[in-house]
């Protein structure tokens, strides 16, 4: 990553970004970012109580909202460091997608989620995001969101 902001977010400051609350905030630290990249580690994979767990275990089809929340986390600091903010976001298409065999909740080590941003105008973005556990990629995907970003009154 070039010049990376050193800030790391604690889960709290995560979930006050997204839109979910904080059942479904599913990063527990962001790493680092800059203006291309985000990393961010979780183990909320690994709790019984997952709001994505169905009877079964944790589908890694799971992983594609874990990195939409680094996508959606990186908009906002991107926004903030611009003196803007992110209004709203959603997933427009997924392409290139890769998934590893088997359950998400069977992966006992610390997922490392990262995403780069490969296009943006505005609020629209392309990502490639890559989700990896001890150097094992369990999926990688493109993804295009589109939001809307809007000045903040106060800068």
């Amino acid at each position: 990553m070039g010049s990376v902001h050193h800030m790391r977010l604690d889960r709290q400051a995560i979930c006050e970004m997204l839109p979910h609350g904080e059942s479904m905030c599913l990063l527990d630290q962001v790493q680092g970012w800059d203006r291309q990249h985000i990393v961010c580690v979780t183990n909320t994979h690994r709790a019984p109580t997952h709001p994505l767990r169905t009877a079964g275990g944790l589908p890694m089809v799971a992983l594609l909202e874990y990195g939409a929340q680094a996508m959606a986390v990186h908009g906002c600091l991107l926004a903030q460091s611009g003196g803007a903010r992110m209004q709203e976001g959603y997933l427009a298409a997924l392409r290139d997608v890769r998934l590893a065999d088997g359950w998400l909740s069977d992966v006992n080590e610390t997922l490392r989620i990262k995403a780069e941003q490969i296009f943006h105008d505005g609020g629209n973005m392309v990502y490639t995001l890559t989700i990896q556990a001890q150097g094992r990629v369990l999926t990688s995907a493109r993804v295009t969101a589109v939001g809307r970003m809007v000045q903040d009154k106060h800068s």
